[in-house]
């Protein structure tokens, strides 16, 4: 039994690897053969496709720009390419169930080997693909797949009784609320920006199959500009650069990069943009109404996932893009987390004390 495990994780974790690898690996030989080349030699587009899975992993690279040899960082990844490693593998475990009996023992390790023979094999691939102007950060690898791995094959509904967690499901709901929103929000700054989204992708020029591909890079992106649109409506908003600002009460930015989904950036300081910090407070208050029905360790319990998802979320969505003049791109993680963290309390806090004071308030008025 262990054997047959062992070997069924190894050969599955090597599809999973597989399905997304081989189409990266063809749109990379194309543009590459579209774009001309003054070599012959295909190793350049196979590194690039291994560049690219492990981007989509949001593996961070020490890249050495040429010509001065200036180094910089690339961890400013898009939040969306994570939607197709957790497809893979979430395909390749399904597939090592199908395999195996499904008891709770043998369940837990093919998940185990699975998750471990992934990260493995995305840490010798990061490994064989460095080079000196380009290298994956190694020992970011494991830190990132181990965990989004594991997290993927346990969202597979499997035959096995599980228990479902009410603050997990409140945190998820509440989340997904100010996501939708905050999406809503940056549709409709697309909408009335696309003058400026056009003559940003006129100045780029990019080619028939680079406007293709970079049509797919700023859909990728899009959910980075969702949580920057959660920044600003809550408050702390967001950097396109080092020592820069754009929130509703500042407005500090010289010039923004060549990307037409930022041309729905807004064009000044909007104050009157705060009011939204009532939705967050709201929220607070859906929080607390929620869990009402639950003990106090519930509401504590979903208070701190939904704090923890921001954070993890905005950490995966902000990072350095390659110079130091870019070295702070996308939201704060620890200011946004702060922000709706103290915006969801007081909205708990209202909806608790306040019937009690409108309460005492008639009491008197009575007396």
């Amino acid at each position: 039994m262990f054997q047959r495990v062992l070997w069924v994780s190894l050969t599955q974790a090597l599809r999973s690897v597989a399905l997304l690898l081989l189409p990266t690996a063809f749109i990379s030989l194309l543009a590459w053969a579209t774009a001309g080349s003054s070599n012959g030699n295909t190793s350049d587009p196979i590194r690039a496709a291994m560049w690219i899975w492990l981007a989509a992993h949001h593996v961070p690279f020490n890249v050495v720009l040429p010509p001065a040899g200036q180094s910089g960082l690339f961890s400013y990844l898009p939040l969306g390419a994570l939607f197709f490693p957790f497809l893979a593998a979430r395909s390749g475990f399904t597939r090592v169930m199908d395999h195996i009996d499904i008891v709770e023992r043998s369940l837990r390790l093919s998940r185990t080997f699975f998750t471990l023979f992934y990260a493995l094999i995305a840490t010798l691939m990061a490994w064989g693909s460095s080079t000196a102007a380009v290298s994956p950060i190694l020992y970011w690898v494991p830190l990132i797949t181990v965990p989004g791995i594991w997290f993927a094959t346990g969202s597979v509904r499997l035959r096995v009784r599980r228990k479902k967690i009410a603050s997990i499901q409140i945190a998820t709901r509440l989340i997904a609320l100010g996501l939708g929103i905050s999406s809503i929000v940056l549709g409709f700054a697309l909408f009335f920006h696309l003058k400026t989204i056009e003559n940003l992708t006129l100045v780029l020029q990019p080619g028939w199959l680079g406007g293709v591909l970079f049509l797919l890079l700023n859909i990728l992106y899009l959910p980075n500009a969702v949580v920057a649109t959660l920044s600003y409506l809550a408050g702390p908003g967001f950097a396109i650069g080092a020592d820069t600002l754009i929130s509703p009460w500042s407005y500090n930015i010289s010039e923004i990069p060549a990307l037409p989904i930022l041309g729905a950036l807004p064009t000044g300081r909007h104050p009157m943009v705060l009011i939204s910090i009532v939705v967050f407070l709201f929220a607070g208050a859906v929080l607390y109404t929620w869990t009402i029905a639950h003990d106090s360790r519930v509401i504590m319990q979903s208070y701190l996932a939904i704090l923890a998802g921001i954070a993890l979320i905005s950490f995966l969505s902000s990072g350095a893009l390659l110079t130091k003049a870019m070295g702070a791109v996308g939201v704060s993680p620890w200011q946004l987390t702060c922000a709706i963290g103290v915006e969801l309390g007081v909205g708990a806090l209202l909806v608790l004390f306040l019937p009690r004071l409108f309460d005492g308030l008639r009491a008197r008025g009575r007396g």
